[in-house]
């Protein structure tokens, strides 16, 4: 409207040639206004293109920045993850290792524990039953010693009694030839004869006395030493019974405890 007012009045003042004049002033102010129109198009196109470029990028640095986030969480996650784990399996590892070393440590002690006791028992039972076959074998040499020694004091006393025999024979043969000296001869042969038979009795049962005592005391020695072998025998089987029942409750414990 400016621009019309303003050639209008030049319009005027010309004439004819004024409304010539005023037709171009029309066209200029179209102009003007078309012009005028296309620079606020084209500012409102720049303005509206610089705010989707900005949106579009606010929204691209927003999208960049979630996936950067979530990623990094993610990773960090899965990093802790791994780690946890890791130091979990580590442990359980370590704890294994441990008790396996504890109970093979435990079974090492009792085991030797065992043997140890088992060892020492077998040597009292060897040494016992070594001191009874000496014992068995010194009562043989006894009884054997004895018995010998007893037929050979019988077998002289019955040729002491032979002889004797034989001496009152040919002192009675003797006396047949001469009355008087056979009848003082036949009496002394006859008292040295009953001596010799006295002597013989006595010596034979003093013999099988001897034999008797010995072998009643062979035989008591013989069961005193039997018994204390089974004795010992006994106690000693009954110690390493109980020793092993108290290392497999011992071990019941540990396993228990681990």
């Amino acid at each position: 409207m400016f621009f019309v007012t303003v050639n209008g009045g030049g319009g005027g003042g010309g004439g004819g040639g004024g409304g010539g004049g005023g037709g171009g002033g029309g066209g200029v102010v179209v102009v003007v206004v078309v012009v005028v129109v296309v620079v606020v198009v084209v500012v409102v196109v720049v303005v509206v293109v610089i705010v989707v470029v900005v949106v579009v990028v606010v929204v691209v640095v927003v999208v960049v920045v979630e996936v950067v986030v979530v990623v990094v969480v993610e990773v960090v996650e899965v990093v802790v993850v791994v780690v946890v784990v890791v130091v979990e399996v580590v442990v359980v590892v370590v704890v294994v290792v441990v008790v396996v070393v504890v109970v093979v440590v435990v079974v090492v002690v009792v085991v030797v524990e065992v043997v140890v006791v088992v060892v020492v028992k077998v040597v009292v039972v060897v040494a016992v039953v070594v001191e009874v076959v000496i014992v068995v074998v010194v009562v043989v040499v006894v009884v054997v010693v004895v018995v010998v020694v007893g037929s050979s004091s019988s077998t002289s006393s019955s040729s002491t009694s032979s002889s004797s025999r034989s001496s009152s024979s040919s002192s009675s043969s003797s006396s047949s030839s001469s009355s008087s000296s056979s009848s003082s001869s036949g009496s002394s042969s006859s008292s040295s004869s009953g001596s010799s038979s006295r002597s013989s009795s006595s010596s034979s049962s003093s013999g099988v006395v001897v034999v008797v005592v010995v072998v009643v005391v062979v035989v008591v020695v013989v069961v005193v030493v039997v018994v204390v072998a089974v004795v010992v025998v006994a106690v000693a089987v009954a110690e390493a019974v109980a020793a092993l029942q108290d290392q497999y409750l011992r071990m019941i414990k540990w396993e228990k405890v681990t």
